[in-house]
């Protein structure tokens, strides 16, 4: 499992010119499924993510996690994050679980986070979408399980 996470000052998804997730501060997460995850991935990406402390204190240092910031976080999910290019000009996408495996996942992943007490809006899955984002910072992390 692949996150790419973007501490954001607001971030917005539609599909078909319709709002499905919008939040102002917090994580715009971008969400990839590989063929071998498990709720055990799951698990160590939920607590990673709503336990880093990404938010400055009144130093300027990273000391706040989304959770004491009372941060929101748009989940969009990613299968061409686990896209191979290493060989020709197309990409392959062999390791992205098929959609019966990912769509799971990325759920129970959204719902995991939400009983963390961290607001969760969502694109929807699989859909061709639009996403627009104010990056903060700027901070992205790669985050795998």
């Amino acid at each position: 499992m692949k996150v790419v996470l973007q501490r954001c000052k607001n971030a917005k998804v539609t599909v078909d010119g319709e709002i499905t997730g919008q939040i102002d501060h917090g994580y715009m997460l971008l969400v990839g499924i590989t063929t071998t995850d498990t709720e055990k991935e799951v698990d160590y990406l939920v607590e990673k993510i709503a336990g880093l402390r990404l938010f400055e204190d009144e130093d300027g240092k990273m000391n706040h996690s989304i959770q004491e910031m009372n941060g929101s976080i748009l989940s969009v999910s990613q299968f061409t994050l686990y896209a191979d290019t290493k060989r020709g000009r197309r990409p392959s996408f062999i390791e992205a679980a098929r959609p019966e495996q990912a769509k799971p996942l990325w759920e129970l992943f959204n719902s995991k986070l939400q009983a963390k007490e961290i607001q969760v809006e969502t694109g929807v899955f699989g859909a061709m979408m639009d996403v627009t984002f104010t990056n903060d910072g700027p901070v992205t992390i790669v985050l795998e399980a």
